[in-house]
């Protein structure tokens, strides 16, 4: 059985006055759009005046990293910041190692803050390189810290290949950065 014809419906043709009119609406609105804007924004200070402007956050390139590395240079590998402290000037969180050549030397994770002088040093450190650990991802979000740690199950483990991956996480706390339980158990890699 065929289905029926259809008749034809003229108004379902379109034509060069349909997109005329279409263009003109579609400019109509767009103009609307350019000419409705909101008020202009205006600032208020609080009641205890005017804030200080933020200061960056301290460079890691330019801290000394407690690292024995026999000579060789140090290498700032990741680094993330925020205000960890609540004070509201910016931290940086960087990861270094000793710059071998090759291998897979251990991270050292440590807490940049800006001296007096400007200039970044290291406040505390939250990974020491003698724990013979990789740091394979860092991040700061409202003032805690969090890092995947690559290490190792045992000594003969060769120091290419870690075969254990944790995550951890540091927060402040009464004065000092608190390692907090880290949110999935250590894993083989």
């Amino acid at each position: 059985m065929q289905p029926a014809a259809l008749p034809d419906l003229a108004h379902t043709h379109t034509r060069p006055v349909h997109w005329l009119a279409t263009a003109a609406a579609m400019a109509a609105v767009v103009a609307g759009a350019g000419l409705l804007q909101p008020d202009a924004a205006t600032a208020t200070t609080g009641a205890d005046g005017p804030r200080p402007a933020l200061k960056p956050a301290p460079d890691a390139a330019t801290a000394a990293y407690p690292l024995e590395c026999g000579g060789a240079p140090s290498v700032v590998a990741r680094k993330a910041a925020g205000d960890l402290d609540g004070d509201g000037s910016p931290e940086t969180v960087a990861v270094a190692h000793c710059d071998a050549g090759s291998g897979t030397p251990p991270s050292g994770v440590y807490v940049l803050t800006r001296g007096k002088d400007g200039a970044a040093r290291v406040v505390a450190t939250l990974v020491e390189p003698t724990s013979k650990q990789n740091v394979e991802t860092l991040a700061v979000r409202d003032g805690v810290v969090t890092a995947t740690l690559l290490g190792y199950s045992s000594a003969d483990v060769p120091s290419c290949c870690p075969d254990v991956k944790e995550s951890a996480e540091w927060r402040w706390q009464g004065g000092t950065f608190v390692r907090t339980a880290a949110r999935a158990a250590a894993q083989s890699v």
